[in-house]
Protein backbone atom coordinates (compact mmCIF):
# COMPACT_ATOMS: atom_id res chain seq x y z
CA UNK A 1 0.00 0.00 0.00
CA UNK A 2 1.18 3.55 -0.75
CA UNK A 3 2.30 5.09 2.57
CA UNK A 4 0.25 8.19 1.70
CA UNK A 5 -2.88 6.07 1.80
CA UNK A 6 -2.43 5.67 5.56
CA UNK A 7 -3.09 9.41 5.97
CA UNK A 8 -6.41 9.31 4.13
CA UNK A 9 -9.56 9.33 6.31
CA UNK A 10 -11.37 6.00 6.14
CA UNK A 11 -14.98 7.17 6.46
CA UNK A 12 -16.16 10.30 4.64
CA UNK A 13 -19.60 11.85 4.95
CA UNK A 14 -20.73 14.06 2.07
CA UNK A 15 -22.89 16.84 3.41
CA UNK A 16 -25.38 18.67 1.19
CA UNK A 17 -26.41 21.91 2.96
CA UNK A 18 -30.09 20.91 2.88
CA UNK A 19 -29.26 18.23 5.42
CA UNK A 20 -28.16 20.95 7.85
CA UNK A 21 -31.14 23.24 7.38
CA UNK A 22 -32.19 22.83 11.01
CA UNK A 23 -30.70 21.79 14.34
CA UNK A 24 -31.94 18.24 13.91
CA UNK A 25 -29.52 17.84 11.02
CA UNK A 26 -26.63 19.11 13.12
CA UNK A 27 -27.47 16.65 15.89
CA UNK A 28 -27.53 13.87 13.26
CA UNK A 29 -24.12 14.97 12.00
CA UNK A 30 -22.58 15.13 15.45
CA UNK A 31 -23.83 11.61 16.19
CA UNK A 32 -22.21 10.40 12.96
CA UNK A 33 -18.92 12.03 13.94
CA UNK A 34 -19.14 10.39 17.35
CA UNK A 35 -19.67 7.07 15.60
CA UNK A 36 -16.52 7.23 13.50
CA UNK A 37 -16.90 9.61 10.56
CA UNK A 38 -13.41 11.06 10.23
CA UNK A 39 -13.94 13.44 7.30
CA UNK A 40 -16.80 15.67 6.20
CA UNK A 41 -17.00 16.90 2.61
CA UNK A 42 -19.40 19.81 2.19
CA UNK A 43 -20.84 20.18 -1.28
CA UNK A 44 -22.76 23.41 -1.89
CA UNK A 45 -22.40 24.54 -5.52
CA UNK A 46 -25.41 26.87 -5.42
CA UNK A 47 -24.77 28.44 -2.02
CA UNK A 48 -23.60 32.05 -1.80
CA UNK A 49 -20.09 32.70 -0.53
CA UNK A 50 -21.35 34.31 2.69
CA UNK A 51 -23.76 31.47 3.46
CA UNK A 52 -21.17 28.81 2.72
CA UNK A 53 -18.61 30.61 4.86
CA UNK A 54 -21.01 30.57 7.81
CA UNK A 55 -21.82 26.88 7.25
CA UNK A 56 -18.18 25.89 6.79
CA UNK A 57 -17.12 27.84 9.89
CA UNK A 58 -19.57 25.92 12.04
CA UNK A 59 -18.52 22.64 10.41
CA UNK A 60 -14.87 23.46 11.06
CA UNK A 61 -15.53 23.92 14.77
CA UNK A 62 -17.54 20.69 14.95
CA UNK A 63 -15.04 18.58 13.01
CA UNK A 64 -12.13 19.88 15.07
CA UNK A 65 -13.99 18.94 18.24
CA UNK A 66 -14.30 15.38 16.93
CA UNK A 67 -10.77 15.31 15.44
CA UNK A 68 -12.18 14.87 11.95
CA UNK A 69 -11.16 16.52 8.69
CA UNK A 70 -13.19 19.08 6.76
CA UNK A 71 -13.02 19.32 2.97
CA UNK A 72 -14.79 21.89 0.81
CA UNK A 73 -16.10 21.18 -2.68
CA UNK A 74 -14.55 23.52 -5.29
CA UNK A 75 -14.38 26.73 -3.24
CA UNK A 76 -10.69 27.29 -2.51
CA UNK A 77 -11.31 30.70 -0.92
CA UNK A 78 -13.80 29.26 1.58
CA UNK A 79 -11.49 26.37 2.40
CA UNK A 80 -8.65 28.78 3.11
CA UNK A 81 -10.84 31.11 5.15
CA UNK A 82 -11.98 28.40 7.58
CA UNK A 83 -8.75 26.40 7.66
CA UNK A 84 -10.24 23.35 5.93
CA UNK A 85 -8.06 20.30 5.41
CA UNK A 86 -8.59 20.06 1.67
CA UNK A 87 -10.54 20.96 -1.45
CA UNK A 88 -12.47 18.55 -3.66
CA UNK A 89 -12.81 19.07 -7.42
CA UNK A 90 -15.52 17.90 -9.79
CA UNK A 91 -14.27 15.77 -12.68
CA UNK A 92 -15.05 18.50 -15.23
CA UNK A 93 -13.06 21.01 -13.18
CA UNK A 94 -10.14 18.61 -13.04
CA UNK A 95 -10.26 18.20 -16.82
CA UNK A 96 -10.29 21.97 -17.33
CA UNK A 97 -7.34 22.49 -14.98
CA UNK A 98 -5.39 19.70 -16.68
CA UNK A 99 -5.93 21.37 -20.06
CA UNK A 100 -4.46 24.57 -18.61
CA UNK A 101 -1.39 22.73 -17.33
CA UNK A 102 -2.25 23.14 -13.66
CA UNK A 103 -0.40 21.05 -11.11
CA UNK A 104 -0.95 21.18 -7.38
CA UNK A 105 1.98 22.28 -5.28
CA UNK A 106 3.72 19.57 -3.31
CA UNK A 107 1.85 18.77 -0.13
CA UNK A 108 -1.44 20.34 -1.28
CA UNK A 109 -4.49 18.37 -0.24
CA UNK A 110 -6.75 18.30 -3.27
CA UNK A 111 -9.08 15.49 -4.29
CA UNK A 112 -10.94 14.93 -7.54
CA UNK A 113 -14.04 13.01 -8.58
CA UNK A 114 -13.37 10.25 -11.10
CA UNK A 115 -15.50 7.71 -12.90
CA UNK A 116 -13.01 5.87 -15.11
CA UNK A 117 -9.32 5.27 -15.77
CA UNK A 118 -8.95 8.49 -17.79
CA UNK A 119 -10.22 10.67 -14.98
CA UNK A 120 -8.04 8.85 -12.44
CA UNK A 121 -5.05 9.58 -14.68
CA UNK A 122 -6.03 13.26 -14.76
CA UNK A 123 -6.22 13.32 -10.96
CA UNK A 124 -2.74 11.88 -10.74
CA UNK A 125 -1.40 14.29 -13.36
CA UNK A 126 -2.82 17.24 -11.41
CA UNK A 127 -0.98 16.08 -8.31
CA UNK A 128 -4.14 15.30 -6.34
CA UNK A 129 -3.66 13.70 -2.94
CA UNK A 130 -6.56 11.31 -3.63
CA UNK A 131 -9.49 10.60 -5.93
CA UNK A 132 -13.10 9.61 -5.32
CA UNK A 133 -14.07 6.81 -7.73
CA UNK A 134 -17.78 6.26 -8.36
CA UNK A 135 -20.34 4.88 -8.51
CA UNK A 136 -19.28 1.53 -7.11
CA UNK A 137 -22.89 0.41 -6.63
CA UNK A 138 -26.19 1.83 -7.93
CA UNK A 139 -27.02 5.02 -6.07
CA UNK A 140 -30.06 7.22 -5.60
CA UNK A 141 -28.00 10.39 -5.95
CA UNK A 142 -27.18 9.47 -9.57
CA UNK A 143 -30.05 7.28 -10.76
CA UNK A 144 -29.35 5.43 -13.97
CA UNK A 145 -25.58 5.87 -13.80
CA UNK A 146 -23.89 2.54 -14.61
CA UNK A 147 -22.22 1.10 -11.53
CA UNK A 148 -18.59 0.00 -11.69
CA UNK A 149 -19.08 -3.06 -9.50
CA UNK A 150 -16.53 -4.33 -7.02
CA UNK A 151 -14.25 -6.04 -9.56
CA UNK A 152 -13.86 -3.07 -11.88
CA UNK A 153 -13.55 -0.65 -8.99
CA UNK A 154 -10.68 -2.69 -7.56
CA UNK A 155 -8.85 -2.91 -10.89
CA UNK A 156 -9.13 0.82 -11.48
CA UNK A 157 -8.19 1.76 -7.92
CA UNK A 158 -5.18 -0.53 -7.79
CA UNK A 159 -3.83 0.88 -11.06
CA UNK A 160 -4.54 4.53 -10.23
CA UNK A 161 -1.21 5.41 -8.64
CA UNK A 162 -2.84 7.48 -5.89
CA UNK A 163 -5.17 6.73 -2.95
CA UNK A 164 -8.77 6.10 -4.03
CA UNK A 165 -11.95 6.55 -1.99
CA UNK A 166 -14.95 4.36 -2.93
CA UNK A 167 -18.19 6.27 -3.46
CA UNK A 168 -21.68 5.36 -4.59
CA UNK A 169 -24.18 3.08 -2.92
CA UNK A 170 -21.91 2.15 0.00
CA UNK A 171 -23.84 0.66 2.93
CA UNK A 172 -22.89 -1.14 6.16
CA UNK A 173 -23.89 -4.37 4.39
CA UNK A 174 -21.58 -4.04 1.37
CA UNK A 175 -18.78 -2.13 3.12
CA UNK A 176 -16.87 -5.35 4.03
CA UNK A 177 -16.33 -6.08 0.33
CA UNK A 178 -14.23 -2.90 0.16
CA UNK A 179 -12.64 -3.23 3.58
CA UNK A 180 -9.18 -2.09 2.48
CA UNK A 181 -10.44 1.09 0.84
CA UNK A 182 -11.67 4.33 2.41
CA UNK A 183 -15.30 5.04 1.59
CA UNK A 184 -17.58 8.07 1.26
CA UNK A 185 -21.30 7.93 1.91
CA UNK A 186 -24.39 10.10 1.84
CA UNK A 187 -27.65 8.22 2.42
CA UNK A 188 -26.04 5.36 4.42
CA UNK A 189 -25.66 7.84 7.28
CA UNK A 190 -28.04 10.70 6.50
CA UNK A 191 -31.01 8.35 6.07
CA UNK A 192 -30.06 6.09 8.99
CA UNK A 193 -32.37 6.25 12.04
CA UNK A 194 -29.27 5.85 14.23
CA UNK A 195 -26.39 7.72 12.52
CA UNK A 196 -23.91 6.88 15.26
CA UNK A 197 -24.55 3.16 14.87
CA UNK A 198 -24.42 3.41 11.07
CA UNK A 199 -21.04 5.14 11.27
CA UNK A 200 -19.76 2.57 13.74
CA UNK A 201 -20.79 -0.29 11.45
CA UNK A 202 -19.15 1.36 8.43
CA UNK A 203 -15.98 1.96 10.46
CA UNK A 204 -15.78 -1.52 11.91
CA UNK A 205 -15.88 -3.05 8.44
CA UNK A 206 -12.69 -1.23 7.40
CA UNK A 207 -9.32 -2.96 7.50
CA UNK A 208 -7.02 -1.74 10.30
CA UNK A 209 -4.02 0.36 9.26
CA UNK A 210 -0.91 -1.56 8.27
CA UNK A 211 1.33 -2.44 11.20
CA UNK A 212 -1.40 -2.63 13.82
Amino acid sequence: MDPQALLIPSLWLITPPARLADEKGWVHLEAALAGGVDAVLVRAPEMSASALLALASRLRALTRHHKAELWIHSRFEIAEAVGADGVHLAAKTGRMLAERGFRARKGARISMAAHDAEELAIAKRLGCALAFLSPVFPTRSHPGAPALGIGRFRRLAEAAGLPVVALGGITPENRPALAEFPVAVISAIWDAPDPQMAAQMLSLAASPPAGT
